[in-house]
């Protein structure tokens, strides 16, 4: 017989490294209109981060200067694409912690987690350190917080039509504006935003 795999795999049902997108009748304000990328995923419950929520008034350099990573007279001297880098409100659970989705050119042990081919996630404050010193990842965004579901929660949600998911890349991760990301990652399940807001519109 040999060891092989059972022919649905056993995972096939989690969405780590799934986008989720929030349908428009997402009943829970904090999640209207969110795109989450999935972290991690599994019979405990899930975490994510939301892609699409700048953080007001939080610049990357700033962060370095409130963590005393950097302090506030070097702040110049950063590189620009530190200066350049997208802070978001990963989402409501603790949100004065940083969290580091970044490509794979960069690995911490212990400390970094490999989500799928192009994303991992690290968050440590090493990650930061490593940022400043220009020694970072190529790609990266930080979040404030995270999206937590206990177990079952999240397929609840999915059943009751509450999201959407599709395949993440790193193109919509690290290279699309945040004000964009919703748009796209509709598109890439095949829904024309357009289409969406007309129905929502009378709802």
């Amino acid at each position: 017989m040999g060891s092989h795999l059972p022919p649905y795999g056993t995972d096939s049902t989690y969405l780590d490294g799934q986008l989720l997108v929030a349908m428009p009748g997402m009943m829970d304000e904090r999640f209207a209109r969110a795109v989450i990328f999935i972290c991690a995923h599994s019979a405990e419950g899930a975490m994510g981060i939301i892609l699409n929520r700048p953080a007001a008034n939080v610049t990357m350099p700033d962060l370095l200067v409130q963590l005393e990573i950097v302090p506030e007279m070097e702040r110049i001297r950063l590189p620009q694409k530190v200066g350049n880098m997208q802070v978001l409100m990963g989402g409501p659970v603790e949100t004065s912690r940083g969290f580091v989705l970044h490509s794979p050119d960069f690995h911490l042990a212990q400390s970094t987690l490999p989500i799928d081919d192009g994303i991992c996630l690290t968050a440590t404050i090493d990650i930061l350190r490593a940022i400043a010193a220009g020694r970072g990842p190529e790609n990266a965004v930080l979040a404030l917080g995270y999206a937590g579901w206990g177990a079952g929660q999240l397929e609840t949600e999915l059943q009751a039509n509450g999201w959407l998911n599709t395949p993440a890349d790193a193109e919509i991760v690290f290279n699309t504006a945040a004000d964009v990301r919703y748009e796209m990652a509709l598109r890439r399940i095949g829904i024309e935003p357009a289409m969406l807001s007309m129905e929502a519109g009378h709802a």
